[in-house]
């Protein structure tokens, strides 16, 4: 399998903030929430895309003081994907190769609203629970909860 990063665009940054009232002593809890999307291009079997997701949303239950969506968009050229499971590790190489771009893109977001600028955490392995069964498999590495 061979993977060719072509290039990424965001698709969706916003940044909205929350009039809430928090106490101090309260400690914020972010809850970063993660989704991802792939897409293949119809008549170019190579040409795949990943849009890798974070959303921050305020709630009456669990006030935060702003609102986040960021969408990030990963194109590749993937040669030679010869069965389910080498498609499985180039999304998770696909989307590992594109979190440190969204982690960016956040920062500055956060930033440039003239608030303590929001780092998420870095991840060195599969960001999503079901990468993680996928990559101790390929790789004989354990549990990484």
């Amino acid at each position: 399998m061979k993977i060719d990063f072509k290039g990424i665009t965001a698709e969706e940054l916003s940044f909205k903030l929350n009039r809430v009232k928090l106490n101090p002593e309260d400690k914020l809890d972010i809850k970063p929430q993660f989704s991802r999307q792939v897409r293949k291009v119809n008549g170019n079997e190579k040409l795949n895309f990943i849009a890798l997701s974070v959303k921050i949303e305020s709630t009456e239950k669990e006030p935060k003081p702003f609102d986040i969506n960021a969408t990030l968009v990963g194109v590749f050229e993937v040669t030679e994907l010869r069965n389910e499971k080498e498609e499985r590790n180039f999304v998770i190489e696909g989307t590992k190769i594109i979190y440190p771009y969204l982690r960016s893109a956040v920062t500055n977001l956060t930033a440039n609203a003239f608030i303590a600028p929001l780092n998420l955490p870095v991840i060195s392995g599969p960001i999503f629970p079901e990468d993680r069964d996928q990559f101790a498999f390929t790789t004989g590495g354990g549990n990484l909860n």
